[in-house]
């Protein structure tokens, strides 16, 4: 084949993944459902191969039913929400663990918590601000449904996140209300981004996805409901585009992701306002339960910690310390 005769390769972003197809929305803004080379997928990884969200290299191919690309190199990735899998022997025990990317090259999560209708339950938040934490992923708080409590109440509800640090963006869909700015805010974070999205139903996301882009929350919806349809327990979310370089990926069915890979003895470096503390501690392998000398429960006592955030802390521990390990 000549030269002029070669098909011309595309770079684009894989945006959907499912039974070894993937979709890829190129630069140029044509899209192409591929298979991807025998060379990328069947050689030994420690994570896996491709993934929604990656960057590849896409190379035209002759229509063979809907495949009309094929993925041919893949970009390094960054940042990654991911889990560690177990491959189990012939023998059913656990072997070499690879890396189950759920999303490749995030570059924030996103969690949206209810003032009111539902409840806000912040060990919840907790639970996902630790899987944040031992990603490295940037992270923003988005409190929506601000109109039903009035801005000074939710500003009380998350001032502790505020003080550790964390951004939490106050929002409400309502035009004439004040926290309505909180979205032109929202939509500023998110440009330019690859962002995970995670909340429970309930909290709104369907009606804030809307007042960033209309028809953005049937979009993401859509996609949600034929996740929950699938027959998989593994979720793979699907990205949507919020203009032309920002794209959203909705977690639904991730309730538990906020902890893989999380073992009791490292949460203490995931809790931002305890990490700084461990050094000082009596012991070396301190709990921060009940030990003498523990500097995380002096702070405490002084009201340095909030004793929320504490139990949350103690609360988590015990879970993990009774999950199995592989």
């Amino acid at each position: 084949m000549s030269d002029e005769s070669k098909p011309i390769a595309q770079h684009g972003r894989v945006i959907k993944a499912q039974s070894g197809f993937f979709t890829v929305h190129c630069d140029d803004g044509r899209r192409f459902v591929c298979k991807a080379a025998g060379r990328l997928t069947q050689s030994k990884h420690e994570e896996d191969a491709l993934a929604v969200g990656d960057r590849v290299t896409v190379e035209p191919v002759k229509s063979e039913g809907l495949v009309n690309g094929r993925i041919i190199a893949v970009a390094p990735r960054g940042r990654t929400l991911s889990r560690l899998d177990p491959v189990f022997t012939a023998r059913g025990k656990p072997g070499q663990q690879i890396r189950q990317v759920i999303v490749a090259n995030v570059d924030m999560a996103v969690f949206v918590f209810a003032c009111a209708e539902p409840e806000f339950h912040p060990r919840m938040l907790d639970r996902y601000l630790v899987g944040a934490e031992a990603q490295q992923l940037s992270t923003v708080i988005v409190a929506s449904k601000v109109d039903l409590v009035g801005l000074d109440a939710a500003r009380a509800m998350f001032a502790t996140y505020e003080q550790l640090g964390y951004e939490v963006i106050y929002t409400s869909t309502h035009a004439d209300h004040p926290a309505y700015a909180g979205i032109a805010r929202l939509r500023e974070r998110l440009h330019g981004k690859l962002s995970v999205l995670t909340g429970k139903s309930g909290v709104g996301k369907s009606s804030l996805l809307n007042a960033l882009k209309p028809g953005l929350g049937k979009e993401v919806g859509r996609i949600s409901e034929a996740l929950k349809k699938g027959r998989h327990t593994t979720v793979v979310p699907e990205l949507v585009q919020l203009d032309e370089c920002s794209w959203i990926a909705d977690t639904p069915g991730i309730r538990a992701y906020a902890v893989w890979d999380v073992q009791a003895e490292e949460l203490d470096g995931y809790y931002r306002e305890i990490a700084p503390l461990v050094s000082q501690c009596e012991f070396s392998d301190c709990t921060h339960t009940h030990e003498p000398g523990c500097a995380v429960i002096r702070a405490l006592r002084r009201g340095e910690i909030s004793q929320a955030r504490y139990d949350s802390y103690l609360r988590l521990r015990e879970e993990l310390s009774q999950q199995r390990k592989w």
